[in-house]
């Protein structure tokens, strides 16, 4: 199986409600853009149903959701873990009854959604929750849903945010996703021209998408090894494996039993798969 290097450098810092809560108590909200990002106005000025359910994870301060509701959309959610940007966006919004503004964990939130709005949430994720987030993706929309955004065609130092590349997203979105679009923006914000790829992603509604818990691998050629076993059984059809290799991401025609998964990586007793998210 074609493996691709993860191309930025893990953060040690814990991205979590306190950290981000931090950022908007401080003010220190560097990725913000003061308005809606262009490529996602355009697109959004594309779209003719003003019903359809919209989430936007990790919505920071939403300017997104604040353009949609002007154009006269009524099913928006939002949904951010940090409290402190969650209360600003409730009195910001406190008299709008088509926003549903929710702190919460994106990854435990439940629903089901026509479009989910990609801006910067990819990209201030850990790297190693990138197989999570296509399963959570995929789990979240209706029949034929979408994502479409932004992702960073770039690389980071550190982060967050972190970068990527449009082979790594090839990779990581093939088969749970039909590609409608990835490609390069041509009206991005100033900051951040020739750094962007659009994406329009839909929901691959034939195939099954799991992610499981795995241990036992300490390395990259490891990984290798296991994700070509289970990529040569026959209804399996796109295996990723986290960059800390934690978990492993499972696209396929049908289920496939734990049993028939742990007996393809029996030759090494380190290694067990576990039950599915």
């Amino acid at each position: 199986m074609e493996e691709l290097q993860c191309c930025v450098v893990s953060c040690e810092k814990p991205l979590d409600k306190v950290y981000w809560d931090n950022q908007y108590q401080s003010n220190t909200t560097g990725w913000d853009l003061g308005e809606v990002s262009p490529p996602i106005k355009s697109y959004i000025d594309t779209l003719e149903d003003k019903a359809i359910q919209i989430l936007i994870p990790g919505c920071g301060n939403t300017y997104e959701a604040e353009y949609i509701l002007e154009q006269g959309f009524t099913n928006v959610t939002v949904i951010d873990i940090a409290p402190t940007l969650i209360e600003n966006l409730k009195t910001k919004f406190k008299n709008n009854s088509n926003i549903n503004i929710v702190l919460g964990d994106f990854f435990e939130h439940q629903g089901e959604y026509d479009l989910i709005i990609e801006q910067t949430f990819f990209c201030a994720l850990p790297p190693t929750m990138r197989q999570k987030y296509v399963w959570k993706m995929h789990q979240l929309l209706a029949n034929k849903g979408k994502i479409s955004g932004l992702l960073f065609n770039r690389t980071f130092e550190s982060g967050p945010p972190f970068g990527g590349s449009q082979e790594e997203y090839n990779l990581l979105f093939q088969q749970a996703f039909n590609f409608l679009k990835m490609e390069v923006c041509q009206n991005s914000a100033t900051p951040r021209a020739g750094s962007e790829l659009f994406i329009e992603l839909q929901k691959n509604s034939e195939v099954l998408v799991n992610l499981y818990p795995f241990e036992g691998i300490t390395c990259n050629g490891c990984k290798n090894t296991v994700s070509e076993k289970f990529s040569a059984l026959e209804s399996i059809l796109n295996v990723s494996m986290s960059s800390n290799f934690a978990e492993v991401l499972i696209v396929s025609k049908v289920e496939v039993a734990l049993e028939t998964l742990q007996k393809e990586i029996a030759y090494d007793e380190k290694y067990k798969i576990k039950q599915k998210l």
